[in-house]
């Protein structure tokens, strides 16, 4: 295909942000420029400068709902200035301002149905710029079908031809590591079998369950560590550090710099992935996966959908359940290494390569809109 002038526009990149869309969309900025194409990617700028000057990162006002009007009026500004081929906001929220810029056509992605079910039926105005958003947008993409079907719910009337499934893309950094892992329960002094949650931890998200699961393993299994990775939101705090003081055999590990997710999950035996909720997709899963370590995750639809018979799958908020899957798996060495090797060949449909180009056709059929 021809090179494009590609504009991305996401709320926030950081890699400090333990927001899974930040990691996806900094994946595809790097893929587009790869292949030739030239891009920038509008930002606010959190924590630090990141160092690329194809990245732009606005300064932003640090007060709550401030700080959105003041991104929307640098957004709005900066793409008067500036023409593209594509404008490609990565949620709702980006995609407002480009539509005020007086955009003729631009490309929404939507990640996360998980924000819709627990905010928007409480926030009417978040409901109205799902909706407004949605109908102005040129061709909106979802990452899953699972997520493209509650859409479609939560929007009966939408035009259901420019609505488009392209699935999240894996990092090629996510690869098994065992010298590092080897190195990383040196550094944690862990001698047994390592059950691994690295992720956001809010309600949802079903880490209580995991512990309990796991204190009911340890039991039978007194060598066992549960690793925790991953900062609570605000709402969680509270019952976070309540963890930390009960469960002195609980390793809480906080924030873990991205580049050295891979070797946690390479560190693992298995990879817990617990949500009572829906979720968008389960990029963690993959990138577990794709490390060489198993997944057992909660049997909700999206899990399945991406996960495929590849992984292990339990009911949610289960956790005697969830503790029945771990035992099974910690002791049948057959089973794990069908799991992850079975897993091979079928997670090449999220790398990168497969990924991207399936989004540059989109790109293409964009342009003859």
């Amino acid at each position: 295909m021809k090179k494009l002038n590609i504009c991305l526009i996401s709320l926030t990149v950081s890699p400090d942000s333990v927001d899974g869309e930040a990691k996806v969309i900094r994946a595809l900025f790097e893929y587009l420029k790869k292949q030739g194409h030239s891009v920038k990617l509008i930002t606010g700028k959190w924590n630090k400068d990141l160092g690329t000057p194809d990245i732009i990162q606005f300064d932003l006002i640090r007060k709550r709902f401030l700080w959105v009007l003041h991104f929307y009026i640098k957004v709005i500004r900066y793409l008067r200035r500036n023409r593209f081929d594509i404008v490609h906001a990565n949620s709702a929220k980006a995609a407002l301002p480009v539509f005020l810029s007086h955009q003729k056509k631009f490309i929404c992605t939507i990640h996360d149905f998980t924000p819709f079910e627990t905010q928007l039926t409480k926030i009417p105005l978040e409901k109205l710029l799902i909706k407004f958003v949605s109908r102005r947008a040129s061709s909106i993409l979802t990452v899953s079908n699972f997520v493209k079907q509650e859409f479609q719910h939560f929007l009966p009337n939408i035009d259901k031809n420019k609505i488009k499934t392209i699935y999240n893309g894996i990092d090629e950094k996510y690869k098994p590591y065992p010298n590092e892992a080897q190195k990383l329960k040196e550094k944690l002094n862990i001698h047994g079998p390592v059950l691994l949650y690295v992720g956001r931890i809010t309600q949802y998200k079903g880490v209580k369950s995991i512990i309990e699961a796991y204190r009911l393993v340890k039991s039978e299994n007194p060598d066992i560590k549960l690793v925790i990775g991953g900062k609570p939101d605000f709402l969680m705090k509270n019952e976070y550090n309540n963890w930390v003081a009960d469960y002195k055999d609980v390793r809480f590990l906080g924030f873990i710099p991205e580049n050295d997710i891979p070797f946690y999950f390479s560190m693992g035996d298995i990879f817990i992935t617990y949500s009572s909720s829906s979720e968008g997709f389960g990029l963690t899963s993959l990138e577990a996966i794709s490390c060489g370590t198993p997944v057992i995750c909660s049997a909700i639809s999206v899990f399945k959908e991406i996960l495929e018979d590849h992984a292990l799958f339990v009911p949610p908020r289960n956790p005697l359940k969830l503790a029945e899957k771990i035992n099974i798996l910690l002791h049948d060495d057959e089973l794990k290494n069908q799991l992850v090797i079975n897993a091979q060949k079928y997670i090449q449909k999220y790398s990168w390569n497969a990924v991207g180009k399936r989004l540059e056709k989109e790109y293409e059929k964009f342009m003859n809109l």
